[in-house]
């Protein structure tokens, strides 16, 4: 099958499934799933990963990443990995829950009237190009790329900037923006207005959704997440990260800009170590904002951000020599992101968009058990999910089972990345059509697996988790949310079993009462409802997982064991 490029500049133009009739219902069931679609983009979940991939010395790592290592043999190769024991992320988001902070149902804030404006906005603008790709040319390696960084960074311009750039978003759809964007006092905004898609975003300036995009280089096709900076959306940046394959850590270089994002309370380093525990490997630093007039390109102000950071991201668990690449650059001017930019010729590495594309392979596998974790689900002419194939291939006519609730399936049609396609290999972002079960019967979280090789569901695990912060004691009976794979579900630590030494990783004798910051405990987990979930060991991408509680990320862990339910 040939894959061709395309580029959705909002979720609300998103290409669906060819049908046969235009009758005003399948117009209606188009635009509700516009809204659903756009709300894919906002959806959030949590993973973590507290282990240290094989291979690397602990050296400057974070307790939680030696701890995790301790009790478990090296990793075999996992789909996505640069290298043996290196662990990749998985697509990973569900709908906002009403215990997170920017929670209750996720829609796309626009009235109706917003919604009206728009349909006429979009009568305007030309057609989304389309990259030809030549019949028989090999599928390029897909890239989920997310954006994270404190609130004002530049993330949603730089991912504009690198739309245009690379021909996704034509200079008239631009200079429309730039317009609108004078019209309301918002110039230096224009740019970002290409995934921040929704009205109270670009009245704002403020991203609240998880915006999606597509681009392509000589080599690869990437998919931008532009994930949230505002601390009042980090359950939505985690969705961002968690389906990520590299993340791009933005930095305003601006004079008080950097510290205001960097100090206690700033999210950028929350970003940061949300980014590792959701299995990302690879960090690309980018301090931008370098053409504004407090820092005027200065190589002081660069190696000053640069210096503050590398403790810091060595903390969270990152090799400075191998996992972590700083860069300058201008969102706004677009310098250094494609071209080299004159204005700093003491940085001699490759820009932005070059680096991205002599990235090197990520190991993806095709051989394993089809797992995928369910996104998001709408009407369209049928039922239809989104979600990423984290291992396994699929194809039309594929016949697959819903679980946990055991319903048979058969694949009627697919989309990668808004491309029709016969099949699909790990690491694609897919829609799904299904016949054989109802919209209403799937919920974010549900997995779709092989007949003869079912994930394992249940409500009773054991895992070992980090308490990261949390001011007081957690004793047995605590109650949060967990946020594991695309699945949310509220959870209860029903026992504490042991504690575990950060340095010998050996294990307490005794029971602990209690466990608080910075310790790292066994404890035995149960879930309010029955989730989808395996062993980390078994399969890191389904076995992370993050507990969040009053708007705080509480701890991270991995699951060891599976209980079973006593009758």
């Amino acid at each position: 099958p040939v894959l061709v490029a395309r580029s959705d500049l909002a979720p609300s133009r998103t290409r669906r499934f060819p049908s046969s009739s235009s009758s005003s219902s399948s117009s209606s069931s188009s635009s509700s799933s516009s809204s659903s679609s756009s709300s894919s983009s906002s959806l959030q979940g949590g993973s973590s990963e507290a282990s240290q991939p094989a291979g690397e010395s602990p050296e400057g790592e974070d307790a939680a990443d030696t701890t995790m290592e301790v009790s478990e043999p090296a990793a075999p190769v996992e789909n996505g990995d640069l290298e043996p024991g290196a662990e990749k992320s998985w697509e990973q988001k569900a709908e906002l829950s009403e215990a997170e902070p920017g929670g209750g149902p996720a829609g796309d804030g626009r009235t109706t009237l917003d919604a009206q404006v728009e349909m006429e906005e979009e009568e305007e603008l030309p057609k989304a190009k389309v990259a030809v790709v030549e019949p028989g040319a090999p599928r390029k390696e897909h890239v989920n790329v997310v954006f994270i960084g404190h609130v004002d960074a530049g993330k949603s311009t730089i991912g504009g900037q690198i739309m245009y750039l690379t021909g996704m978003v034509d200079k008239r759809t631009l200079e429309k923006y730039e317009r609108e964007a004078k019209e309301k006092n918002r110039e230096t905004w224009y740019l970002s207005w290409a995934l921040d898609t929704n009205q109270e975003e670009r009245d704002k300036g403020k991203t609240v959704e998880v915006g999606r995009a597509y681009f392509e280089t000589l080599k690869k096709h990437f998919t931008i997440l532009d994930a949230p900076g505002h601390k009042s959306f980090v359950p939505n940046m985690i969705g961002g990260a968690s389906q990520a394959d590299l993340a791009v850590l933005v930095i305003s270089a601006r004079k008080g800009e950097f510290e205001t994002g960097f100090e206690k309370g700033g999210q950028t380093r929350e970003h940061a170590m949300l980014a590792k525990t959701a299995g990302v490997k690879h960090l690309i630093v980018l301090i931008n904002k370098m053409d504004d007039p407090t820092v005027n390109w200065s190589q002081d102000r660069y190696e000053e951000c640069k210096e503050k950071l590398v403790p810091f991201l060595k903390k969270v668990g990152f090799n400075p020599k191998k996992d972590i690449h700083f860069m300058p650059c201008s969102g706004l001017t677009g310098a250094n992101l494609k071209e080299r930019a004159d204005l700093c010729p003491w940085y001699t590495g490759l820009p932005f968009i070059p680096h991205l594309d002599n990235l090197p392979h990520f190991n993806r596998s095709c051989i394993g058990p089809v797992r995928i974790p369910i996104v998001d689900k709408y009407k369209d002419m049928g039922t239809v999910i989104l979600g990423k194939l984290e291992s396994g291939t699929i194809t039309k006519g594929y016949q697959l089972v819903m679980m946990p609730n055991k319903h048979n399936v058969e694949v009627l049609g697919l989309l990668s990345d808004d491309v029709e396609t016969d099949a699909a290999g790990p690491g694609e972002n897919l829609k799904i059509r299904l016949k054989g079960i109802e919209e209403e019967e799937i919920l974010p979280g549900f997995i779709l697996c092989d007949h003869n090789n079912l994930c394992h569901s249940g409500r009773t695990f054991d895992a070992q988790i980090v308490i990261i912060e949390h001011k007081s004691i957690i004793c047995p009976g605590y109650n949060a949310v967990l946020h594991i794979h695309t699945c949310i579900e509220e959870v209860q630590i029903a026992a504490l079993i042991c504690l575990v030494d950060k340095k010998s990783g050996e294990k307490s004798k005794t029971r602990p009462r209690f466990v608080k910051q910075d310790q790292v405990c066994i404890a035995r987990l149960k879930t309010a409802g029955t989730i989808c979930l395996e062993t980390f060991k078994d399969f890191p991408q389904m076995g992370r997982f993050t507990l969040r509680d009053e708007g705080k990320t509480i701890a991270i862990g991995k699951v060891l064991k599976l209980v079973p339910e006593k009758d």
